[in-house]
């Protein structure tokens, strides 16, 4: 979809997948909004999704998280997206274990970066975790800044590594293929975003098919895809010239 409506002919290629019983996962950097609300938002476009069939970050993360970190978390994400955190513990102030970083969009002020900051300047220094390293996206308005670029003003002020949670993390995208029982060379990517869709799945074997709606720029082309469609909606036909399913 791009902002509030859904990409022409994308329902019914989605529609086409599934009346062929082939196996697909629905992938997203998103962190503006819950699970929930996503699930929410496809189904007024037509397009009915169980929340167990869509990975997004802060679901990744709450798991991650309760196996590698002991003690409260910052979260820097919509206030939507904090259920997505369960009864995860966390605090706004004071030490924390880890910083997770998401889209905090309108919600970001200079105090509020310089409060991530400080917290990551304590001693013993918390974790980073960032929810995706999209760059920026295409809302209604036009395009606005992503995860990326706060996180990695925050990385080199503080001088540490952050833990990448979602795309286009190889972690990420391993945690798609377990869920959908595949092995990359059977697997294809439709995405957006050349780099952390196309550059982020092609470095794990899975090919990459290039969609020319959403933020796609021209010179997205230089990452080398190795399909480029005007829109998901020619996904059926390219699809029926030559690709084939392995049992």
């Amino acid at each position: 979809y791009e902002g509030e409506r859904p990409v022409p002919g994308a329902v019914e290629a989605l529609g086409w997948l599934r009346q062929r019983d082939i196996p697909h996962l629905f992938l997203t950097n998103t962190t503006s909004r819950p699970r929930r609300a996503v699930v929410e938002k496809l189904a007024k476009m037509g397009i009915e999704v169980a929340a167990e069939e869509i990975l997004m970050p802060a679901v990744a993360a709450r798991a991650w998280l309760r196996g590698h970190v002991d003690g409260p978390v910052a979260l820097f994400v919509a206030p939507e997206t904090r259920e997505d955190f369960g009864d995860l513990s966390t605090a706004d102030a004071g030490n924390v274990a880890a910083v997770v970083v998401g889209d905090y969009g309108p919600h970001w002020t200079f105090d509020e970066l310089n409060r991530a900051f400080r917290l990551l300047m304590a001693t013993p220094q918390p974790k980073l975790v960032a929810l995706g390293m999209t760059r920026y996206w295409r809302a209604e308005d036009g395009l606005r800044l992503d995860t990326a670029p706060f996180v990695v003003a925050l990385a080199h002020a503080a001088d540490v590594e952050p833990v990448v949670i979602g795309k286009p993390a190889a972690a990420f995208f391993r945690a798609a293929l377990v869920q959908l029982a595949a092995t990359p060379e059977d697997t294809h990517i439709v995405g957006d975003d050349a780099r952390a869709d196309i550059g982020g799945a092609r470095a794990l074997g899975i090919r990459g098919i290039l969609v020319k709606t959403g933020k796609f720029r021209p010179t997205d082309l230089k990452i080398g895809p190795d399909v480029v469609l005007e829109s998901i909606a020619e996904l059926p036909a390219w699809w029926s010239r030559g690709v084939t399913i392995r049992s």
